[in-house]
């Protein structure tokens, strides 16, 4: 097989909180303050810490540098609270786990400009994110996901994920007759795009870099949608020149056994409840966007 090339990188902004288990940690800070939480972290610098919930997914997306031409075609930047004193442990654990990371910020948190995805455990920081246009989510699940399929597997909801959140203002304000009509009688116009869809045609540009049956990265979208609002999804995605390898219309069905099913890696969705009930099973991601998001 020839090596594939990529035009362009695809840069992931990670908070140390979701890719390591520092649970124990941050109770410290919350129960004896910031002090005793540096001196903690100092004594226990040279015991690596356990994987968090976004640890398989970062694996996954730096193995795929391996075939690709130019070194580091995926990148991850770590994102830290802590200073770079405290955060010493946070890379020691990166060389133990042999992750190849190498930039970090150690800032407030927040992503920074010029990447594609955001994953944190901190809910403010990923609104702010939103507000900048950049793909975030917060990372909800209880535990590290341990899929051990090669491919990796994204899973995304439509409507305000991967779509705006157009068609649901009208599902929420008029119900479900009201958004059926609606959708049906603007089938050929394409929705606007959501805060994923920049995400998603940089996996297709990786994707698009393997043979079809040989890509290492896989898509799907799940959601609550039935036939006859499916077809407006269907134009839309046909508008954009962007795949998705599987499209699910659930009609309102529980998606966790899909997501069981179809072995994914990390699930995005704006619908606490939905989150909710993925979570015990797939790495999940809250998007805190749309309609159902009010601000706080």
């Amino acid at each position: 097989m020839a090596t594939p090339t990529v035009p362009a990188s695809l840069v992931i902004a990670i908070s140390s909180r979701a890719l390591f288990d520092l649970d124990t940690a941050h109770q410290v800070y919350e129960d004896k303050g910031l002090a005793a939480y540096s001196q903690y972290q100092i004594d226990n610098e040279q015991v690596p810490l356990n994987p968090g919930t976004a640890f398989g997914v970062v694996r996954k997306l730096l193995a795929l540098n391996d075939s690709l031409t130019d070194a580091m075609r995926v990148e991850v930047v770590l994102l830290s609270r802590n200073s770079a004193d405290t955060g010493l442990r946070v890379f020691n654990s990166i060389e133990h786990y042999q992750l190849p990371i190498t930039r970090a910020v150690f800032c407030g948190g927040e992503a920074p400009f010029g990447c594609q995805l955001f994953l944190s455990a901190e809910p403010a920081d990923v609104r702010k994110a939103l507000e900048n246009q950049v793909a975030a989510a917060t990372l909800v699940s209880r535990q590290a996901s341990d899929n051990e399929n090669q491919q990796l597997r994204f899973a995304f909801d439509g409507d305000a994920v991967l779509f705006s959140d157009e068609a649901e203002q009208v599902f929420k304000r008029d119900g479900l007759e009201a958004f059926t009509a609606s959708e049906r009688a603007a089938r050929h116009e394409p929705l606007q795009g959501g805060p994923f869809k920049r995400f998603l045609a940089a996996l297709q540009q990786l994707q698009q870099a393997f043979p079809a049956d040989e890509a290492p990265i896989r898509t799907a979208l799940v959601t609550a949608r039935s036939a006859p609002a499916h077809e407006r999804v269907i134009r839309t995605l046909r508008a954009w020149d962007i795949r998705i390898d599987e499209s699910i219309f659930l009609g309102g069905l529980d998606k966790t056994e899909f997501l069981k099913a179809y072995q994914a890696d990390v699930f995005f969705d704006d619908q606490q409840t939905h989150c909710d009930r993925a979570a015990d099973h797939v790495t999940t991601g809250h998007v805190p966007h749309g309609v159902a998001n009010p601000p706080e």
